[in-house]
């Protein structure tokens, strides 16, 4: 059977690939509310980070009505910088991407503080225009989730950036005035005079038309806490936020309720800083304006923004063009299968029971299974009886992007129905954020894995020799080309769970 294209990352193209040898690259982000820096493992598809810290400086305060950055926020951000300099020895770092945003490049003082802040940092510093953040914010959304088609808003402590994607293409942003940070200092922190400046604002922004029946990608520290505070709300199972859906009538009420908390309120919730709970109430507020000024369905939060959004522009065309959860995937298979070859002769492998009557086979059911083959073998370390919920533990966490929260606990089900049993009773919580039919083919294909690891004991090149086909009521193993050697009670007990699963009769040739 031909290998379908995903992406630009077929199987073929994994097995081809070969470890990277990665040094350190590290992201400074100067904004007008934090100094972050996050040092990643290298300059790759799916970069992990390894060292994260922010410095909510405050450098912005004031600007909107002095004009000039805080000298405290200066003081406390030329302090981060110097340590973020030890912090970058420390790590080897090769290549650091440094930026400053909304405050430096409006306060009058902002050449002056750049100045300090290239020699505090000792790397060269830019200063990025409205529509650069804008461009930089959309590639780092695309960059977590390449099927996006909406509008990107990255929400910073002194502007808000707004940015129609479709495809993977990227449309002329721009910038509004809207962060919280500048918001209260224009309005004294009274409610009604932010909610008419966000709605002047926002009366400017004719990409907002450009929402109708789609999403709203958010970005931005602010409006994670409002994923939080909905997570603690209704219970939800997943503490991830990387494409955290809500739907449009949910989000006004959520925004809403927010927009007129208390801090103290909000800081109560778990994950919630103090500092983040003084300005998410106009937060808030400016994503409630955003929905009803427009036609959205939902809001799609992510992880992933400018910095993000830097690294991935700095990637070739066509590593840019693989898919970040296969690419994500084969990272763990390298790191924790016993071979990772194996997995890809199971993707392979699996492949001959892709029909109507077996497993439908549609673009993205073929990338979840790549994926959950790649995964199969991740808990084989651990004591055989913690490996169920060691590995289900790993992957329904892990900081995988390109994948909806559905797909994620699909996966995770495989990974623990593979190796606790297809007839393994899922944990409630995770098996209500996917449906019967997910279920079934959760059990199926990690019947299929179980039987594969059975014949094989995870060597490789020995499931291309043994045919698994469909005929008919018939699921038949073809063992010939081993004359029969492997086969055994065990395979047979596995085979005939699998033409159960599938509604037939195992018969081994």
């Amino acid at each position: 059977m031909s290998q379908p294209e995903l992406g630009d990352f077929t199987i073929d193209q994994i097995e081809e690939s070969t470890p990277p040898k990665l040094r350190p690259v590290a992201v400074v982000d100067i904004g007008s509310n934090s100094v972050r820096l996050v040092v990643y493992d290298g300059l790759r598809r799916t970069s992990a980070p390894i060292f994260n810290e922010k410095v909510l400086a405050g450098l912005g305060r004031g600007v909107a009505t002095k004009g000039e950055l805080s000298k405290e926020g200066a003081r406390r951000a030329l302090a981060a910088l110097r340590r973020f300099k030890a912090i970058n020895a420390l790590l080897d770092v090769g290549e650091v991407y440094a930026f400053a945003t909304a405050a430096v490049r409006e306060a009058a003082n902002g050449a002056a503080f750049l100045k300090k802040a290239v020699a505090a940092l000792d790397e060269p510093i830019s200063v990025l225009s409205g529509q650069e953040e804008a461009h930089y914010a959309a590639c780092g959304v695309i960059a977590g989730i390449p099927e996006a088609d909406g509008v990107v808003g990255d929400l910073g402590g002194g502007s808000l950036e707004l940015v129609r994607v479709k495809e993977g293409k990227i449309k002329k942003g721009m910038t509004l005035p809207l962060g919280p940070l500048r918001l209260h200092d224009l309005s004294g922190g009274e409610f009604t005079r932010a909610a008419d400046l966000i709605e002047e604002a926002l009366a400017e922004a004719p990409v907002l038309k450009k929402l109708e029946s789609r999403s709203f990608y958010a970005v931005g520290g602010a409006w994670r806490n409002l994923a939080r505070i909905h997570m603690e709300q209704t219970g939800y199972p997943l503490r991830v936020i990387q494409q955290y859906t809500i739907p449009r009538h949910e989000a006004l009420l959520l925004t809403e309720r927010v927009a007129r908390m208390a801090p103290e309120e909000i800081a109560a919730v778990r994950g919630v800083s103090e500092s983040r709970a003084t300005f998410l109430p106009l937060a808030s507020l400016v994503l409630n304006r955003i929905l009803a000024n427009s036609g959205a369905r939902n809001i799609v939060f992510s992880l992933f923004g400018v910095r993000e959004g830097v690294l991935f522009s700095r990637l070739p065309k066509e590593v840019r063009r693989a898919d970040p959860l296969l690419s994500a995937c084969w990272d763990f298979a390298r790191r924790y299968a016993r071979n990772p070859r194996h997995a890809l002769d199971l993707c392979r492998w699996t492949d001959q029971i892709c029909s109507e009557e077996g497993m439908t086979c549609t673009r993205r059911w073929t990338r979840l299974r790549y994926a959950a083959a790649m995964l199969s073998d991740i808990g084989w370390r651990a004591h055989p009886d913690y490996r169920g919920s060691r590995a289900f533990t790993i992957v329904s966490q892990a900081n995988f992007t390109g994948i909806d929260h559905y797909s994620r606990a699909f996966l995770a089900l495989v990974t623990l129905f593979r190796y606790e049993g297809p007839g393994y009773t899922p944990p409630a919580e995770i098996a209500a954020l996917v449906d019967d039919k997910a279920i079934r083919r959760a059990r199926i294909l990690a019947a299929l894995f179980r039987l594969a690891y059975r014949l094989s004991a995870a060597v490789p090149n020995v499931l291309p020799r043994i045919p698994l086909r469909l005929e008919k009521k018939k699921l038949v193993l073809d063992l010939t080309s081993c004359n029969g050697d492997l086969e055994g009670e065990a395979v047979e007990k596995r085979l005939q769970l699998l033409a159960r699963l599938l509604e037939r009769k195992g018969v081994i040739v």
